[in-house]
């Protein structure tokens, strides 16, 4: 589903990334472990194309993504993409219900229809009761649920996220594992998760390690 190939990527005289050949496969859990400073985020970073890569390509399936335009790109990572993050990134003055439309919205999905999905995905996870709430009025782990539901607003083919249990405690945090575990039962979904919890990495179905910008182990579970 999502492949790449040699790719380098250097900020400055730092060369973060080395070479790196990677294939993801549709409904794969994967999770990406190494020190700080290894290039994981930045691996995440050019994989999801918030990023270009110096040298190398990426393909997901037969669309090279580094050839297409600034706006063919964002509005291929909309269709096809969702992020969650460490912090959220939720919008501090807007509602969870809104927080999820704004993929769908700028996605050109009408509002009524925008909202429709938005309502039927924060019910999935159980968050139907809050959905007037704005981000200040919600739980850690509500918010990281809010996160989940933006990603998948727009049913994208992979969600990528960095360190998404890091701000949460231990009983939030095994919520959000079971949830991406779920999610791929009900909806095939793919995820590649940059993480330094290890017992998130050993539930995924590949744990790479990255070290030194480079690809050092892979282990299938």
């Amino acid at each position: 589903m999502i492949s790449c190939k040699n790719i380098r990527k250097s900020f400055g005289t730092l060369q973060v990334l080395k070479g790196i050949d990677l294939s993801i496969s549709q409904g794969e859990i994967v999770s990406i472990v190494g020190p700080s400073g290894a290039g994981k985020t930045t691996l995440l970073q050019i994989l999801g194309t918030l990023d270009r890569p110096d040298d190398g390509e990426v393909f997901y399936g037969k669309v090279n993504v580094n050839a297409l335009k600034d706006k063919e790109l964002a509005a291929f990572r909309n269709k096809n993409i969702g992020f969650v993050f460490q912090f959220h990134q939720l919008l501090p003055e807007f509602t969870a219900l809104e927080n999820v439309m704004i993929p769908a919205l700028i996605g050109n999905l009408k509002q009524p229809e925008a909202q429709k999905k938005a309502k039927e995905i924060l019910d999935f996870l159980g968050l139907s009761d809050r959905i007037e709430h704005k981000p200040a009025e919600l739980s850690g782990g509500e918010k990281q649920r809010v996160a989940v539901a933006r990603a998948l607003v727009n049913n994208p083919s992979v969600i990528f996220a960095d360190e998404p249990s890091g701000s949460l405690d231990t009983k939030n945090k095994d919520e959000l594992h079971q949830l991406f575990f779920d999610l791929r039962k009900q909806f095939n979904q793919t995820f590649v998760i940059v993480t330094h919890d290890e017992s998130l990495a050993k539930l995924t179905d590949r744990t790479i390690y990255m070290q030194d910008g480079i690809i050092r182990n892979e282990v299938l579970k």
